[in-house]
């Protein structure tokens, strides 16, 4: 092969590639019809009111050349007012129709979309952890926002317009056979020059339209985490370096849809050209026929004024392949997310975990993360934590002490081996059952906009304000209650702006013991308190944890110290475990962690 071949093949290939990428749309059409299915009996009379309305917006042809050849020209006014009646009981039939056809159209829509937000929220809330964090959140709301309203424009309008303009160009061409055949093939002539054109037209847009989609996704996730961040931003004063960043995104979105704006600008005006010279042609000829005699001035009258009806639907179809194209590129996107599938899913046989004393038994676990170098996280881990015991995972940092924590919790499924509790195999149970009899208190807590009590009820569905104001007590929150007019109803802000570090963590522990789990799981639960907060932490922790199964991880000495089992971890391996003491003695990994531990920490881990 030749360099100057290279090139050829290329453009030949990525033809094919863009025609490729308009085919599969079969299954996405099949999807979308799946959606209009729970309202099958308005959109049957959707369609009827359509064809209704289609009939009459092509009648006033036929009736102009009877009110010309049978009213007009032979001077019958009884003709010509029959006909003058048809006509209006043909607007009439028009009116009502398409106003039917418009609410119709309307009220399906509105509801087909609300189904799939619906349904795409749903899918989102069955999707693994580890999804979200390869993906960035301002993109995942793209999808139901910016992709579903391109899927508005598609279903509210596109489709009625789609069948609107088949069945009005369809009925147009019957009314032109039947006016004159010869004029009516002359015209069907250029039908394929038209469709050769709207397949180029086809080729070239099949790319830009799935970039706009993408670029608009990338300027929604980039204004989500800025807004997010906007505290960082400040801080280091990266005001101009966002805006540039941001001028850089809005630029490329805009250069997408301007390729959008000079593809339209070159196919449309040439369709409309066309439309122009035909009829140009039509007047001609027909004309000509009206002074041979060999047809009369209502027939060309009328199949000039139904020419409009023949184009304009070509054209307005045309135009409503960019719709198709944004919402077939936005529906690419939609099903992309929907394809994504769950890592974790209840088995069919799965029956609710009863309730639960709090034993834990990690069984030969092995468990590797997705990844192009499949590393195990975990090798071989086996030990046992008897229930109301508390267990803290120690190691440095990527031994697999969070991962070891999140298989409990049963965020991930072991690669090979069992997590048991109770000596149920967490694979056997639902996720739900085994969740609601466990609190989860993360490093960096996550609160929603509301109140204090909406967060900490968070934790339980149909939570009383006595069961709330009782958890957030046992962490100490009602010394902090105290200094809020609105006491427990005080506002948090996004995000829990409005509380200081330590208050979110006190409210994420608030929240996790509202439904009296019997596992408690703390990821750093302390790490980011200070050490007053973090000796209140405690005071209630010891009361908390009695009776209640712990797994801990944490640096600080005092939370380590007062764990019943103290298991090692080091590159997924348990290398020694024991209490606190025995560990000392030992003098191995553990003590060699401690005396680093001391050395950094000083006075204040003593």
């Amino acid at each position: 092969m030749t360099a100057t071949q290279t090139p050829v093949l290329s453009r030949s290939a990525d033809v094919r590639r863009r025609m490729r990428g308009t085919g599969d749309r079969g299954r996405k059409l099949k999807g979308l019809i799946r959606l209009l299915r729970p309202y099958r009996g308005r959109v049957i009379l959707m369609f009827l009111t359509l064809f209704a309305a289609t009939a009459a917006a092509i009648a006033p042809a036929p009736l102009a050349k009877m009110a010309i050849d049978k009213g007009i020209t032979p001077k019958d006014v009884g003709a010509l007012d029959q006909t003058v009646a048809l006509f209006v009981a043909s607007a009439v039939v028009y009116l009502l129709a398409t106003s039917a056809q418009t609410w119709l159209t309307g009220w399906v829509g509105q509801r087909a979309l609300a189904d799939l937000r619906m349904e795409l929220f749903q899918h989102l809330q069955t999707l693994s952890v580890e999804f979200y964090s390869k993906n960035r959140s301002g993109v995942i709301i793209s999808r139901l926002t910016n992709d579903v309203e391109a899927l508005d424009s598609l279903v509210s309008d596109g489709i009625v317009s789609l069948f609107q303009g088949t069945l009005t160009l369809f009925g147009t061409a019957a009314v032109l056979l039947y006016l004159d055949t010869q004029l009516a093939l002359a015209t069907f002539a250029v039908v394929p020059i038209l469709w050769i054109g709207g397949l180029l037209y086809r080729i070239a847009s099949a790319d830009i339209y799935r970039r706009t989609r993408e670029k608009i996704a990338a300027i929604t996730s980039y204004l989500q985490e800025t807004l997010s961040g906007i505290r960082v931003v400040r801080s280091f004063g990266q005001e101009p370096r966002h805006m540039t960043e941001f001028a850089q995104l809005n630029e490329a979105n805009r250069g997408e849809n301007m390729k959008t704006v000079y593809l339209n600008a070159s196919y449309f005006p040439a369709v409309e050209m066309l439309s122009a010279a035909v009829t140009a042609g039509i007047l001609l000829v027909g004309g000509a026929a009206a002074v041979s005699g060999r047809l009369t001035v209502g027939v060309v009258f009328a199949f000039v004024a139904a020419l409009n009806n023949f184009f304009d639907p070509i054209s307005q179809l045309s135009q409503l392949y960019t719709t198709y194209q944004s919402g077939m590129a936005a529906l690419d996107k939609i099903f992309e997310l929907l394809d994504t599938e769950a890592d974790i899913v209840d088995q069919p046989t799965a029956v609710d975990l009863p309730h639960i004393e709090g034993r834990l038994t990690f069984d030969q676990i092995q468990f590797g993360y997705a990844g192009p170098d499949g590393a195990m996280a975990l090798n071989g881990i086996t030990f046992e934590v008897p229930a109301g015991t508390s267990v803290a995972l120690v190691g440095e940092t990527g031994a697999g002490k969070s991962t070891l924590a999140k298989l409990v919790a049963r965020f991930h499924d072991p690669t090979e081996g069992r997590m048991l509790v109770d000596g149920h195999d967490l694979r056997e149970v639902t996720a739900r059952s085994l969740r609601s009899q466990m609190g989860i208190v993360p490093q960096e807590p996550f609160l929603f906009s509301g109140t204090l009590a909406d967060n900490i009820g968070f934790g339980l569905q149909g939570a009383t304000r006595e069961q709330i104001v009782e958890a957030g007590t046992l962490v100490g929150l009602d010394t902090v209650v105290e200094s809020f007019n609105e006491g427990w109803d005080a506002p948090v802000g996004e995000r829990g702006v409005q509380l200081s570090s330590g208050q979110r963590q006190l409210v994420a522990f608030a929240r996790a013991l509202v439904s009296d789990p019997r596992i408690l799981v703390l990821d750093e639960a302390t790490a980011n308190v200070d050490v007053h907060t973090e000796e209140r932490i405690e005071e209630a922790l010891e009361k908390l944890l009695v009776g209640r199964t712990a797994v801990i991880i944490a640096h600080r000495l005092s939370t380590i110290r007062t764990a019943d089992m103290i298991v090692v971890l080091e590159h997924g391996r348990v290398v020694e475990s024991g209490s606190h003491d025995e560990l000392i003695e030992a003098g191995g990994h553990f003590s060699a962690l401690h005396r680093d531990w001391m050395d950094h920490a000083g006075p204040l881990s003593k």
